[in-house]
């Protein structure tokens, strides 16, 4: 009977250590303390307006403050290393692109982790149209920026958000589908882009919607194309780059956010839970729409699938259309 009670406590024991390891801290309260919120895009575009957006509703859901830490360059690769060199603890997250989770877009910088091994996905956030958009001087239709760019071969050139990002992909898809040759110019996001066309510094822009919304609602900027299969809400009368002259065009943004791996998987599920909730509001989700973003929650799982599976089409994507040209 003794000996029976000291086996069954023993294994009770047993499982309450592999129970706890499983559920990584589910009795060490966290968080205990603030969680720093990497953001490798910079203030003003729909990075950083999502994190923002989430924010409070996240703080509520964690009971502790979610710091946003906005730490743009390199495609998103200067934040994301950040995330994947800190303690795996759940303290420091990060929200990252294509081009910082899936694959190395850009060849002139040097990823410093693995991001399929280093880091840890929580969940995809949101899903990002892109636009084409001109100056009032440069062109009035997709088509004719294609008419003048084979008229004059390098003598328009297009900002795009950054090399390493979809923009830059984007941009770079865009000479390859329609047999031009513009120019690419990086800058440090879309709202600099946009910022140059509006002034006329570049004829040409691949942005992010939220960059360039306001201008186009007020007739300052055109907006030429958008790089999904089907218009957006916000924009509707601006047709797809399909609708525009070229069949088959699609190309879309996206960011999730991510711990360093071994953060342990009750952190990540705390986590999860939270940043879902706050998407799947719809206060939020009605605000992050509005500017032309749509936002896409999903299980850790889930998400460490689709960056599998992005890593692969990007991939294909350089390749056939020779992305690693600037």
């Amino acid at each position: 009977m003794h000996t029976s009670y000291i086996v069954r406590s023993i294994a009770l024991g047993v499982l309450a250590l592999v129970l706890s390891t499983d559920m990584g801290v589910a009795d060490d309260g966290y968080p205990v303390r603030p969680v720093r919120f990497i953001v490798s895009f910079p203030p003003g575009g729909s990075a950083d307006l999502v994190a923002r957006t989430i924010q409070p509703s996240v703080e509520a859901r964690l009971g502790r403050p979610l710091i946003v830490d906005n730490r743009p360059g390199a495609g998103g690769i200067i934040g994301i290393d950040a995330v994947a060199k800190s303690a795996p603890d759940g303290y420091v997250i990060g929200l990252g692109g294509a081009g910082a989770l899936a694959v190395n877009l850009n060849p002139g910088e040097r990823m410093s982790y693995d991001p399929l091994k280093e880091l840890a996905p929580i969940s995809l956030l949101a899903k990002i149209p892109l636009l084409l958009i001109a100056s009032s001087a440069a062109a009035g239709s997709l088509e004719e920026v294609i008419v003048r760019a084979k008229a004059r071969p390098d003598a328009l050139s297009i900002g795009h958000g950054g090399n390493g990002t979809t923009m830059h992909l984007t941009a770079q898809l865009f000479n390859h589908t329609a047999g031009i040759k513009l120019t690419l110019v990086p800058y440090k996001g879309s709202g600099p882009v946009a910022a140059d066309v509006l002034a006329g510094h570049i004829p040409l822009g691949i942005v992010d919607i939220p960059s360039a919304l306001a201008l186009v609602q007020a007739g300052r900027i055109r907006a030429l194309a958008v790089s999904t299969a089907d218009r957006v809400a916000a924009l509707p009368d601006v047709p797809t780059f399909a609708e525009a002259g070229l069949p088959g065009f699609e190309a879309v943004g996206w960011f999730g956010t991510v711990a360093p791996a071994g953060t342990p998987p009750g952190i990540i599920a705390r986590l999860n839970a939270a940043l879902v909730a706050a998407l799947e509001d719809p206060t939020v989700a009605e605000r992050t729409r509005l500017v032309g973003v749509e936002p896409a929650p999903t299980s850790p799982d889930a998400f460490g699938r689709f960056i599998r599976a992005e890593a692969v089409k990007w991939s294909n994507v350089i390749a056939r259309a020779g992305a690693t040209d600037h």
